[in-house]
């Protein structure tokens, strides 16, 4: 039954709408003709019911003589005693046996009505019986009515019905066909499209057709996709160049320390140059570290999440800080709760302080305050990490935190960065519904973290 059934939605829709149409049709089809064939068939009755009922009359007055040849309605009309004799006829019948008394299935009634064999001519009759009292005893008066209007109907409209449903149902279904694949041929257009492209293709879009409906925004959609795609497929690329560059150095300089350890034969030179070759090694680990912790924030891997005293994440992080360049004065207000990782969000902190102290002269600034309405689901947890460098220029603000950037690179290399605090601080804090920017400052630079608070039942 499956493989009967059509497989493109353009056939699925004809053969529904074939079905539905046929099936309607043919209701109204068989209600039109019982509709018809009811109301021919009461006019018919009544126009009988009529002309017996004034015949009766007279025939109740002793006056059938003064009754008139019944109209072009009714076919005609027999008065029959009880007896079984004719007592009136209309010309037509003039000569006929009396007719059969009124079927048994309504026995006891004044009135009557069924169906006749033809008296005259080859059209069916309806025909009226009413039961009288005559001066000469009971009587009964048969009408009948031709059905001849009511078959010449019948047969016209059967006529009409076998010749234009067929023709209607087939527009229906050409329409339909026609219709439904016009409105799939644009969705057919981005099945092509999205078929032939690949990985090294995602700069190709599918066509937005102008309808506006339905299949353009599915389009625009699929383009949006699209364009996500090859913003992602660009940075990953730029990110394995940019750090295949950063491996390159330290290992680079490490091959070289380590040549040169081997082909010095002094021991006093060995401890400086192990001692190098160690830094490099160092250097090293924390690259790794940074590029395999942008690959788990990539991976959108899920964090556990939980309620915690942002303040005193803040102090314990400042605590376990050794040998900091310039000092680090915090100033955190009590009781600001926010729902985070507490591994992620202490990295955030500490890469912001890390930053903060490669540039810092005098000192270190953090502060952490809330800020919002006095809702708590409106407020914010504000963190402030300033120094007193040589800050941030407005045009690289945003820059400053893309991966790999270095605004003064061959400082940023003396200090030993890779370029990835600011980018994994802000990443972290996108992926805890927050936002890191530079903002503006007096002096130095000002990097300012927001974070929910959470809500307080």
């Amino acid at each position: 039954m499956r493989r009967m059934w059509p497989t493109t939605v353009r056939a699925r829709a004809t053969v529904g709408a074939g079905l539905v149409v046929a099936a309607a049709l043919a209701l109204a089809s068989f209600a039109l003709l019982g509709l018809l064939e009811a109301n021919l068939l009461r006019n018919a009755e009544n126009d009988a019911r009529r002309q017996a009922e004034t015949v009766a009359q007279l025939a109740s007055t002793g006056r059938l003589g003064r009754a008139r040849p019944p109209g072009r309605a009714v076919e005609f009309v027999q008065v029959v005693s009880a007896d079984g004799r004719v007592l009136y006829s209309s010309p037509n019948l003039i000569g006929v046996p009396a007719l059969p008394p009124a079927p048994p299935e309504a026995p006891g009634t004044r009135m009557h009505t069924w169906r006749v064999r033809p008296v005259d001519g080859d059209h069916r009759q309806r025909v009226v019986q009413v039961v009288t009292q005559t001066p000469d005893g009971p009587a009964t008066v048969y009408a009948g009515a031709s059905l001849r209007d009511a078959d010449a109907a019948d047969d016209t409209t059967t006529a009409a019905l076998v010749i234009g449903m067929p023709l209607l149902w087939a527009t229906v279904v050409l329409v339909t066909w026609r219709v439904t694949g016009h409105a799939l041929r644009p969705v057919e257009a981005i099945r092509a499209e999205v078929a032939e492209i690949s990985d090294r293709d995602l700069h190709r879009r599918v066509p937005v057709p102008a309808t506006r409906d339905e299949v353009a925004r599915l389009a625009e959609t699929m383009n949006a996709t699209l364009d996500r795609l090859e913003a992602s497929g660009i940075r990953q690329r730029q990110f394995i160049a940019d750090a295949s560059h950063e491996l390159r150095s330290p290992i680079t300089v490490l091959r070289t320390q380590l040549e040169v350890a081997l082909a010095v034969r002094d021991p006093e030179l060995w401890p400086e140059l192990i001692g190098g070759a160690l830094e490099d090694i160092e250097r090293l680990q924390r690259l790794a570290a940074d590029l395999l912790l942008l690959a788990r924030i990539d991976a959108a891997q899920p964090v556990p999440a939980v309620p915690l005293d942002l303040g005193a994440l803040v102090r314990e992080v400042l605590e376990a800080r050794l040998g900091d360049r310039v000092p680090v004065r915090a100033d955190l207000a009590a009781d600001v709760e926010v729902t985070a990782g507490a591994l992620w969000l202490g990295r955030v902190v500490t890469n912001l302080v890390d930053n903060a102290q490669r540039y810092a002269v005098h000192g270190v600034d953090v502060t952490l305050r809330t800020a919002g309405g006095s809702g708590a689901a409106r407020r914010t947890a504000v963190l402030e990490v300033v120094d007193d460098g040589p800050g941030i220029p407005g045009a690289d603000r945003e820059r400053v935190f893309e991966r790999f950037t270095r605004l003064d690179d061959s400082r940023s290399r003396d200090h030993g960065g890779a370029g990835l605090g600011l980018a994994i601080a802000r990443d972290l804090s996108t992926h805890h519904g927050g936002t890191l920017t530079a903002e503006d400052c007096a002096s130095g630079a000002r990097l300012v973290l927001r974070l929910p608070l959470t809500p307080r039942s």
